[in-house]
């Protein structure tokens, strides 16, 4: 949970209401934002403020933390408008940086009047993003410069290791860009993300002054952001567009609520055809319904109560009506994604110890859910089999989807914000599984007979999620004479235990060998998938042996004996 320091004084100021030191107070306050004080240095005049809603990295600086709470103590209530002027600096990027760190945003804010400790929460601000929404510089890396100093249009393009040098910030001599991975802290730190590539990010003015090596560290002469600063450039690059553009809008709204007019970039991607005027400040809308607020609170809230308490929470409402509210969303709100996002808003300006508790009434008795008993009983039956259970993750990633399993890349629920590369979306089959649990069991004795009962997700528009799981059963033979008799033969002995009737039907599928792959078919439904492993899918995997393996949909089944 992101820990974040603020000078008392401003902390103070900025809030519009005197605590006189008071911590109980203070932490009160603070659990309006599930924060507490987690020290207080009354000779330093410094708090260290731990934030629990780690969803909400607008309230990481002390800009954003005293915007909410004074919508909670009643100093300034309803939603926090914030405009942008039309665009003054144009960037351009270059196509090689497709694959590399291909989107930047961009604003400038002019006449801020920068104090040490306004730059220092500034400082502090980019180090928390840049380590958690950032993930240590991954996905999101912030750049603060002089803008007085830079001569539009910028240019964010690449530079072989050699090819540029500059004055790196902290240093007095230029250093390459290959010497600045070598010998700046900051380029051995961080290095490792773009040393894998031949050619580096590079960002320039139209002279070609360097104003930083992304996402590593900013030019001292351009990149150093001091008191007599009036103008303040904001970058961000990253490989991901809206976490690039969630990160400009934090930054560049701290420095609005310093006093500060911002003006827009234009952002031209000619590879991708595509032009982007950043940041975007607009507000959204969404509608809540006041049923379902109460039934979800369990209180009998008017339209007009309901209203007035999301201005508590700095929310506006575009619309009032008996049996819905249209809320407008500020910009800086990120974590609102559902209705019930609101509600927590709502109940917490309520106060949650106003809510008055009531038990649940439900039974005492309890039994196995029918569909339960059924997976348990297929799993019995792969094992009378001769088949292993494995378990595995249901997240992965789309090159064991997709490309060691030689098919075309769909669609699937992918994360937004993954902590790692092997875990970055959710599985839509189970025969990935199978084949990376078999990759990594190379040692174990031959013949190898598993399978996997779990679910995968799909996207389904229909629903409220977007996305609906099912139960799939997929096994898997492999020894040096499996074949498609074999798997078959097991599938068989498996469907007719649970007395079903079935045939294949011819099918192609990149996954499988031309002529030894077919769909199952159960009461004129395919359900599945059954044949040999493509030599191409092998050889990803890096597996000697051929293989014989089915997936099946168990929909079909618990529905029929349900």
């Amino acid at each position: 949970m992101p820990t974040i320091d603020v000078d008392y004084m401003d902390f103070e100021r900025m809030l519009g209401i005197e605590l006189h030191r008071d911590v109980e107070r203070l932490n009160e306050i603070l659990a309006y934002v599930k924060g507490e004080v987690k020290l207080f240095d009354e000779k330093e005049g410094v708090i260290s403020i731990e934030i629990k809603d780690t969803n909400r990295p607008d309230l990481w600086n002390i800009e954003g933390l005293t915007r909410t709470l004074r919508g909670f103590l009643g100093v300034e209530e309803g939603v926090k408008a914030y405009t942008v002027n039309k665009p003054i600096v144009e960037v351009h990027v270059d196509p090689k940086l497709k694959d590399i760190r291909p989107f930047i945003g961009c604003s400038i804010v002019k006449n801020v009047k920068l104090t040490d400790t306004i730059i220092r929460g500034l400082m502090h601000l980019q180090d928390k993003l840049d380590k958690t929404y950032g993930r240590n510089r991954q996905r999101t890396s912030i750049g603060l410069y002089d803008f007085s100093l830079i001569t539009p249009p910028l240019y964010y393009g690449v530079a072989k290791p050699t090819e540029v040098s500059f004055v790196p910030l902290g240093f007095e001599e230029k250093m390459n860009l290959k010497e600045i991975l070598e010998h700046h802290p900051k380029g051995i730190e961080y290095g490792y993300i773009v040393k894998k590539h031949s050619v580096y990010p590079i960002l320039q003015d139209s002279k070609r002054k360097v104003l930083s090596f992304p996402p590593i560290i900013n030019s001292n002469d351009l990149g150093r952001v001091t008191e007599e600063t009036q103008h303040v450039l904001v970058e961000v690059t990253g490989p991901m567009h809206e976490t690039v553009l969630n990160t400009l809008k934090i930054v560049t709204l701290s420095l609005i609520d310093r006093g500060g007019k911002a003006y827009s970039a234009t952002i031209h991607y000619p590879h991708e055809n595509m032009k982007v005027v950043t940041p975007n400040l607009d507000m959204w809308l969404m509608d809540l319904d006041i049923e379902y607020v109460n039934k979800v609170l369990g209180l009998q809230l008017t339209a007009k109560q309901i209203a007035q308490l999301l201005a508590k929470a700095r929310f506006g409402v575009e619309k009032l009506e008996s049996h819905k509210v249209s809320v407008q969303i500020p910009c800086y709100r990120i974590d609102v994604m559902h209705p019930i996002d609101l509600v927590e808003d709502i109940a917490i300006a309520y106060g949650y110890n106003r809510i008055k508790p009531l038990w649940r009434k439900l039974p005492t008795t309890g039994g196995a859910n029918p569909k339960q008993g059924l997976l348990n009983i297929a799993r019995e039956l792969m094992i009378g089999l001769g088949f292993q259970e494995v378990l595995t993750y249901t997240m992965t990633n789309p090159e064991n989807l997709f490309t060691k399993m030689n098919c075309k890349k769909t669609r699937i629920v992918e994360v937004a914000n993954p902590k790692v590369q092997t875990f970055t979306c959710l599985r839509n089959w189970l025969l990935p599984s199978l084949m990376e649990f078999l990759s990594n069991n190379l040692h174990v004795e031959y013949p190898q007979k598993i399978f996997e009962l779990g679910m995968v997700t799909l996207l389904d528009e229909k629903r409220e999620t977007k996305t609906r799981d099912e139960e799939r059963l997929a096994a898997v033979i492999s020894h040096a004479n499996s074949s498609f008799s074999e798997i078959k033969s097991a599938l068989d002995a498996f469907l007719t235990n649970f007395g079903f009737e079935w045939q294949t039907r011819e099918t192609k599928h990149p996954s499988f060998i031309n002529g030894r792959v077919g769909a199952i078919i159960v009461n004129g439904k395919n359900i599945g998938v059954l044949g040999e492993i493509h030599p191409k899918v092998l050889e990803a995997w890096k597996l000697e042996n051929p293989i014989a393996a089915f997936e099946i949909n168990m929909k079909t089944i618990i529905q029929r004996k349900t």
